[in-house]
């Protein structure tokens, strides 16, 4: 069975989403730094998830 890892779709997300609003607000460095955290609980949040539905099937 194929893993997908949450965390770096998350991060991913994040990231795109940060470099968006920091280039549309003039400021990278602020918007970036904060999609990165944002990306993780994201992704923290779906692995938590994935975790959880894989239990409940077994």
């Amino acid at each position: 069975m194929k893993k997908n890892n949450k965390l770096a779709i998350g991060i991913a997300i994040g990231v795109g989403i940060g470099t968006a609003v920091g280039v549309a607000t003039d400021n990278l460095g602020l918007w970036l730094s904060l999609g990165i955290a944002i990306g993780i609980g994201i992704g923290t949040t779906l692995d938590k998830k994935n975790k959880s539905e894989e239990s409940n099937k077994s």
